[in-house]
């Protein structure tokens, strides 16, 4: 299984992005996918996931992000895609935002996947 993400990159303070994630490869089945992201000098942080069924969960320093609108997750099960909408983007967004899925390579199984990690950059 691999995650390929894509749309990260440069934007100014305010803008937006849409990142995405897709999973290919030889699966049973996909679970929750999320988004974590990485700051320079800090940890990797839970930014939000999502269940197959379209339940959303966001890490505690996002869930005032997702009610104010400026982020949302979704997922397209028929691409196995994830999505996270940022708005609003400012200079303390700017990581590594790295996608992940719980994958079941076959029934009963279950494993970790990541994908290779996206840049965004927010300029001021």
């Amino acid at each position: 299984v691999q995650l390929q993400a894509s749309g990260g990159g440069l934007v100014q303070v305010g803008g937006s992005l849409r990142l995405s994630c897709a999973a290919s490869g030889s699966f049973f089945n996909i679970g929750t996918m999320g988004w974590y992201r990485q700051a320079p000098g800090k940890e990797r942080e839970l930014v939000a996931s999502i269940s197959r069924g379209g339940r959303t969960n966001y890490g505690d320093s996002f869930y005032g992000d997702s009610l104010k609108g400026r982020l949302t997750i979704s997922r397209d099960n028929a691409k196995n895609t994830v999505y996270l909408q940022m708005n609003t983007l400012r200079p303390e967004d700017t990581a590594v935002y790295y996608c992940h899925a719980a994958v079941a390579p076959t029934w009963g199984e279950l494993l970790d996947a990541w994908g290779q990690g996206t840049l965004v950059t927010v300029s001021s």
